[in-house]
Formats: C-alpha cells, sequence, structure tokens
C-alpha cells in the first residue's frame, strides 16, 4: 500500500494502520523463518546427537528475538529430527516444515488407504505456520483408534481462517487446518511418534523456548534495576527474576547433557526428565511474568510494544504446559523410579 492510498474500509470504516500492525508483522515472522531455513541456520544438531545445548541455545535466541519466531523454528527443528529418528527422508532444501500432531477432544483428522496410498480427511487445530509452512508432519488416526504420522504438501490443503482469537502468539499463524482427501506418506509405524526417545527430547526444546521469552519479558526490570536510582524494592523484585532465570537454565543444561550421555532412553529416564524440566522452565516463566507485571506497572504494557507482545506471547505459549495436570503425571512417574535424580 502507498502511502497516498487510504485503507481499505472494513466493516463499513476505514481500517486504520493500527489494525494493520498484527498482519504486518506476522509476514515479518514468516519472512524470517523462511530465511532462516534456507540461509541453514536452522541446520541444527539433533537431539541427542552430542551438542543438544547449543540446540536449544538457538532456541532460546529466537525466542529473545519473538516467540511466534522461535515456535515456527521449533517446529521445523522437530519435524528434522523426527524424519531422522523414524528413518524417513530428510527436508529437501528451502521446505518449510511443521509439526501439526494436536488431538483435543473434538473432531480431527482421520487417514485411510486408497489403492495403496495414504488420504488424509478432516480438521487439525493448533497448526502454527498455516500459511507459512510448505509441508508438515500430520499425526492422524487410523484403524482401531491407533494414531500415525504422516508427510504432507501443504499445498493440497487450507486453513480455516478466523481460528485463533488471542492476540498473543498471533504471528505464529497457528490456525485450524483442513483435509479434504489429501495425499500423505506414513511416517513411522503406528505410535512411533510417541513411543520414540525424542518424543521426549523435543518436549525440553519446547521449554528452551519459554526460557527465551522469559528472558525477554525480564529485560525491562533489568534495565531499571541498573539504573543508578533504582530503588530496593525494583533491584529485590530483579534479583528474584535473575535467580529463576539462572535456575531456569542450569536444568535445561542438565537436561542437555543428560540426553546426550543417553539419547536412546536406554535408562528410561527420558519421560521423568522431561516433565521435570518443563514444570520447572514453565514456573519459572509464570513468576517472571508476574513479578516484572507487578515491578514495572501499567507503563510498559501501554506504551512498550515489544514487551506488550512478549508477555502476552509467554503467557499464551506457557499453555502448552498444563499446570497441575503436567505435574500429576511427573508426581506419577517420578514416584515410581528408584533412581530419581536429585544427586549433584
Amino acid at each position: 500500500m502507498s502511502r497516498s492510498t487510504p485503507p481499505a474500509p472494513v466493516n463499513g470504516r476505514e481500517r486504520t494502520r493500527e489494525e494493520d500492525v498484527p498482519e504486518q508483522h506476522r509476514r515479518r515472522v514468516a519472512a524470517s523463518f523462511a530465511r532462516a531455513v534456507r540461509s541453514g541456520d536452522l541446520d541444527l544438531p539433533l537431539p541427542g546427537g552430542g551438542d543438544t545445548r547449543r540446540r536449544w541455545r538457538v532456541l532460546r535466541d529466537l525466542a529473545r528475538e519473538d516467540l511466534s519466531l522461535a515456535r515456527l523454528a521449533e517446529g521445523h527443528v522437530d519435524a528434522m529430527a523426527i524424519l531422522a529418528e523414524l528413518g524417513a527422508a530428510p527436508p529437501r532444501h528451502g521446505q518449510l516444515w511443521g509439526v501439526w500432531a494436536a488431538h483435543p477432544p473434538g473432531p480431527n483428522v482421520t487417514a485411510r488407504t486408497v489403492d495403496g496410498s495414504w488420504r488424509l480427511s478432516g480438521v487439525k487445530p493448533f497448526c502454527s505456520g498455516a500459511r507459512t509452512c510448505t509441508h508438515a508432519l500430520v499425526s492422524a488416526e487410523v484403524d482401531q483408534g491407533e494414531r500415525r504420522l504422516f508427510a504432507v504438501a501443504t499445498a493440497g490443503a487450507g486453513p480455516v481462517e478466523g481460528t485463533w482469537a488471542s492476540a498473543g502468539m498471533a504471528a505464529s499463524d497457528t490456525l485450524t487446518f483442513g483435509f479434504d482427501d489429501v495425499p500423505a506418506e506414513a511416517v513411522g509405524s503406528p505410535g512411533a511418534y510417541v513411543r520414540r526417545p525424542g518424543f521426549h527430547h523435543g518436549g525440553v526444546g519446547v521449554a528452551a523456548c519459554w526460557l527465551g521469552g522469559a528472558v525477554a519479558v525480564s529485560a525491562p526490570l533489568a534495565a531499571r534495576a541498573a539504573r543508578e536510582t533504582a530503588d530496593v524494592h525494583t533491584r529485590t523484585a530483579w534479583g528474584s527474576v535473575d535467580r529463576d532465570l539462572h535456575a531456569a537454565a542450569a536444568v535445561l543444561g542438565r537436561a542437555a547433557d543428560e540426553i546426550d550421555a543417553d539419547p536412546e532412553d536406554a535408562l528410561e529416564r527420558a519421560a521423568p526428565r522431561t516433565a521435570r524440566a518443563r514444570a520447572v522452565v514453565a514456573g519459572v516463566c509464570g513468576d517472571v511474568l508476574r513479578r516484572t507485571g507487578e515491578a514495572l506497572g501499567a507503563g510498559p504494557p501501554a506504551a512498550d510494544p515489544e514487551y506488550a507482545r512478549a508477555a502476552a506471547d509467554l503467557a499464551v505459549y506457557l499453555r502448552q504446559h498444563h499446570a497441575d495436570r503436567d505435574l500429576a503425571e511427573l508426581g506419577g512417574l517420578s514416584a515410581t523410579k528408584e533412581d530419581v535424580p536429585h544427586e549433584f
């Protein structure tokens, strides 16, 4: 749109430049994601490949820049890891992949064979990068309620507009996606997606994104605490945030080292490790949101677009952690293990 062109009317009124900002941001994030893939910046070490710390540092740093960008990047690198672990062909250069494997209550995607080829039909919610990804790994129900993973070219299907209401994580382009007899290729056997060790390893990578988002949210508080005029309350708030961010980073570092030491999960610690790491990081991120909000007041949310976006994005992204439900799962996993790893 040129500067001389008036905004297009929406619902009988002129569309303001402020209303264009979310769409502009989404397009910038999509372009940044595509550049990162095509430049090789997202050719990261595989989980358990000996440098898992670096993999998670890249995701953390992208999340510090923009959580929606990190969400798209995390989906792409997770897809690369899944394809490698399940013995499928790697993505071709320039392809942008997502992992669309949510199964909330309600309709979902089903798979059937037609003349020896798989076809997918139905709707899949929570598909990040719905208008950006060229390909996706999609979970679908097959015979007798089993679930299986399929590789799909997204050009054969389409997003359902208007299926994301929140301002938080809006630029991740997470929409419901519709499939109508779309060709697909099976990846792994039924249930292989969740049985593989990398299912748990990848779950900790999501926590690395949360941590990066929390660092971004905490930045204005750190800057205020660094001023010579900062009062004791501001410095106390930042001290608490700094302590917790440090602890969360240490937990992720330990988890990365343990995964590299046992990538195939011979010791059967992957599930409790992941549940523990995600619970710690999610708790820290929630506290960072609360403490920064209380210490900074209404100023940054009202006047600092980067802080406002980072806080809104983190609040939504953290909902991938299911609070007490996930803690109950951790309790069941850890209580049945004789070698609970509380040593140091």
